[in-house]
């Protein structure tokens, strides 16, 4: 079968060319409509594929309901494909039964991306754009015993600059959830000292314990809205990348072991994820599933710590009683598209593009479709052909994003800046954000840049943390703008001081002009004196 583009709304669909004859266009596949559930985390970018797919004919829906409910949904029977972030475990931390209840299936990585740090800091009024975090700082946050933002801890992560006393709000996920099993992976890992303790035992959950003051919501959408809320002042929660970028809200740069600061841009993702291991036993029911311990230590000073895929559980048993040749012609339409074209989205929406080896699995995994129905076609599926951010044209051993990723801006590093450029953008904080090897001189964090550490004379100094004001030189707390965002502060100062300059030549003006002409106009009125 030949993949003819189909042209809708100038966006090129991939789409199936069976039924082209001879003599002009083709009818359109058949198709049927399938329907999914589960992990939010990966829900924006999916939401994207399906409307780009729709125009083709092919017909999905999908609701997020977290991981844990997308993997209960699929083994009763309920939808025909799930997706997660973590496989199924056997047994869920209640003693439950958490497994595909015999149907069968196969783990397909759709997407890579960053768990994400998203805050709500205002000072005076301004939102405060720019946080850091260890992640040590970040997991004494989450297990409560970081309870407030002017923290020394916090303090010592922007290099000196104080937040006001503020109660700290962590805003966590009430249902079960992929998010918070990668979130709690990384924890268990990385800081079980801290960890273990908090929840009781050791290893991951999907469900977060809430204690003290926080606030727990079901799904990313309402841990976002909850963030970026009236009230959500001195909250915190971890939510996929692609929310606060979709919701321009900033997210917290974190400290990685190459000692620099990062967010989870596409291409901080794809630097850290060169350093997973993929199980590559296609006999095991865990094949292509992850193992992140390299990626949470990886040293490269680009890479983001808390990089990791999501997958989708694709049925593949030739008897399953949801699936027909129409159903299953879809579902390999719809991922082929996702795989190869769909991936240039995931970049502008706060996801990573998978690289090439796992596309390349991922058409293995679809090519099971074929073996459980010999009406599914699945022929000519080159991954060569793929329009895929990752792949180099000509050398599909490498991975384009990864390659091409530029360095943390010199402001970035641990004990210099912060930065006084704003996250949550989706484009990397660099001196070089083209990423030629050419520092950018119009990049505000650069060094020699407006925004660069010591650079700007009005940069505000740090914060009083008991006024929330800014602190002089003699130690008193000045009326100005937080040093969050340089940006904003200076451009606010030089428009007062144009302001004030202004009316200070008017009140010169005035002191020197006004005496003569009010001396002047005295004389005239004075009655005139008769000549000798």
């Amino acid at each position: 079968m030949r993949l003819a583009a189909a042209l809708t709304f100038g966006l090129a669909i991939l789409v199936p060319a069976a039924a082209l004859g001879a003599s002009g266009p083709a009818a359109r596949p058949s198709y049927a409509q399938i329907e999914g559930s589960g992990s939010t985390w990966s829900e924006v970018i999916v939401q994207q594929w399906i409307a780009d797919v729709d125009a083709s004919g092919m017909k999905v829906t999908y609701s997020g309901g977290g991981s844990s409910m997308g993997r209960k949904n699929f083994a009763q029977g309920v939808t025909d494909f799930g997706i997660s972030e973590i496989p199924y475990p056997g047994v869920d931390e209640f003693g439950n039964p958490d497994n595909a209840n015999g149907r069968e299936y196969a783990y397909l990585p759709i997407v890579a991306g960053g768990t994400a740090f998203t805050y709500q800091i205002k000072v005076g009024g301004k939102m405060i754009k720019n946080l850091r975090l260890s992640g040590e700082t970040l997991a004494k946050i989450f297990t409560n015993k970081i309870t407030n933002w002017n923290d020394p801890a916090i303090t010592k992560d922007n290099n000196g600059r104080a937040l006001p006393s503020l109660d700290i709000t962590p805003v966590v996920r009430s249902d079960g959830s992929g998010t918070t099993a990668q979130f709690t992976t990384w924890l268990d890992k990385e800081y079980p000292s801290l960890w273990r303790p908090f929840f009781g035992r050791s290893g991951f959950t999907s469900y977060y314990p809430r204690k003290g003051r926080a606030l727990a919501q079901s799904g990313s959408d309402q841990v976002m809205n909850t963030v970026a809320g009236f009230a959500g002042n001195g909250t915190i929660a971890y939510v996929e990348y692609s929310y606060p970028v979709n919701k321009h809200f900033p997210v917290v740069k974190v400290l990685n072991k190459g000692g620099y600061y990062v967010e989870p841009t596409q291409y901080n993702v794809a630097v850290a994820l060169t350093k997973a291991r993929i199980n590559q036993d296609k006999n095991s029911q865990m094949y292509l599933t992850q193992i992140l311990d390299g990626v949470y230590r990886a040293t490269d000073p680009r890479a983001y710590p808390l990089s990791s895929y999501s997958y989708m559980i694709l049925p593949i048993g030739a008897d399953d009683r949801r699936m027909t040749t129409a159903k299953r012609q879809t579902l390999m339409d719809f991922m082929y598209y996702s795989l190869c074209e769909g991936q240039s989205k995931a970049g502008p929406y706060g996801y990573s593009p998978l690289p090439l080896n796992l596309v390349k699995a991922g058409f293995d995994q679809l090519g099971r479709l074929a073996k459980a129905d010999s009406g599914v076609d699945a022929s000519n599926r080159d991954v060569t052909r793929c329009n895929n951010p990752t792949f180099v044209a000509g050398n599909l051993n490498e991975n384009k994003l990864a390659k091409t990723a530029p360095m943390p801006a010199a402001c970035d590093k641990a004990g210099a800046g912060p930065c006084g450029t704003e996250t949550g953008t989706g484009k990397p904080s660099t001196d070089d954000s083209d990423g030629d090897g050419t520092p950018d001189t119009t990049d505000s964090s650069g060094p020699g840049g407006p925004d660069a550490p010591g650079s700007d004379p009005d940069a505000p100094p740090a914060v009083d943390p008991e006024t929330g004001q800014p602190v002089v030189d003699d130690g008193t707390a000045a009326a100005a703008e937080v040093f969050a965002n340089p940006t904003e502060v200076s451009a606010d100062r030089r428009a007062e001081r144009t302001a004030f300059g202004w009316l200070a030549v008017a009140e010169l003006f005035a002191l020197i002009l006004l005496p003569g002409l009010g001396a002047a106009w005295l004389r005239r009125r004075r009655p005139g004196k008769v000549g000798l």
